[in-house]
């Protein structure tokens, strides 16, 4: 790795050389579908985290982890 590739980019910096080469390398529509395709949404940690608990199974999960 050089140190330009070390050194980081300042964002709006990074963002132009980003947009530059997708354009260059998907072309104009292809880029601009690529750049509007749906992100999904991020689900926030603690409704994550209770629906894996809702599935939970705790002697299965402490069988797991502590086995048996």
């Amino acid at each position: 790795m050089t140190t330009e590739m070390l050194k980081q980019t300042d964002e709006t910096v990074l963002l132009e050389k980003g947009t530059k080469v997708l354009f260059k390398e998907l072309g104009y529509v292809n880029a601009l579908r690529f750049l509007s395709i749906p992100r999904d949404v991020r689900e926030e940690s603690v409704q994550r985290h209770r629906k894996w608990q809702e599935g939970l199974h705790k002697d299965a999960f402490f069988d797991d982890v502590f086995g048996k």
